[in-house]
């Protein structure tokens, strides 16, 4: 599977910017490609994007939440993927937030857009967008502040 990877600094404190990406409904608007997402519960998103002209519905599990750190996901249906967001506090007005994703094209469009890394271009993007939205706001409109353990960690109940 391809692995696309970026990175952007925001200048926002972090409690900020990581409880801004917890907004997973708002997506749509600074993801090219993403059309909705639906939280079904703390754990399930639900989501529906067009790739290279063609529309896909995927539903994906948070196996990993960690306020202020990093989130992780994988798909449960649909197009294979997987990845993690990261929150590197920088400072205390500056965020780092890096971005890591794996997905498995499908078709031949998908497979030349992985093979030319236009979807690293897209990811690095749409995480422009995603600050500059943030910078401009300069506040979250929500937040979810709950922990998921990953699975199987020996800590976890």
């Amino acid at each position: 599977m391809p692995t696309v990877a970026s990175d952007i600094d925001i200048d926002l404190p972090v409690r900020t910017v990581y409880n801004q990406w917890t907004q997973f409904e708002d997506f749509p608007a600074f993801m090219t490609g993403v059309e909705e997402v639906r939280q079904l519960s703390d754990t399930t998103l639900s989501w529906r994007v067009r790739v290279a002209g063609v529309e896909r519905e995927f539903t994906a599990t948070i196996t990993e939440q960690v306020p202020d750190e990093r989130i992780a996901w994988k798909s449960i249906s649909g197009p294979a993927q997987a990845g993690v967001v990261t929150f590197h506090r920088l400072n205390d007005a500056q965020t780092r937030v890096r971005l890591e994703l794996e997905w498995e094209p499908q078709g031949f469009v998908e497979q030349a857009g992985a093979v030319l890394q236009l979807d690293d271009a897209q990811v690095a993007k749409d995480l422009r967008e995603f600050a500059r939205l943030m910078e401009s706001n300069g506040f979250e409109t929500g937040a979810w502040r709950g922990e998921i353990d990953r699975p199987g960690d020996p800590l976890s109940g």
